[in-house]
């Protein structure tokens, strides 16, 4: 089965965001005062094949943890979708 992993990526919240803060001020800047804060991320999407949706789970899990995130500094979630073939 083919399925698409949308992966997205934050920093912690304890972490400093210096990119969020410049894009909080441009917004301020540009009179979006509602704007209290912005955290930057990324977003990432994954076409894997798994035997099943749980083989899946366990292979975007281990994709995060080993090489597309910084456990120390970021968190992750995602969702898993049936890819288009």
């Amino acid at each position: 089965m083919n399925l698409l992993a949308k992966i997205y990526v934050t920093l912690k919240g304890s972490v400093l965001d210096p990119q969020g803060t410049a894009v909080t001020h441009a917004l301020h800047a540009l009179s979006y005062e509602a704007v209290k804060d912005v955290r930057v991320g990324k977003y990432m999407e994954v076409t894997l094949s798994a035997a099943d949706v749980t083989e899946a789970h366990e292979v975007v899990r281990g994709m995060c943890d080993r090489l597309l995130t910084n456990p120390v500094i970021e968190t992750y979630t995602y969702e898993l979708l049936e890819a288009a073939e």
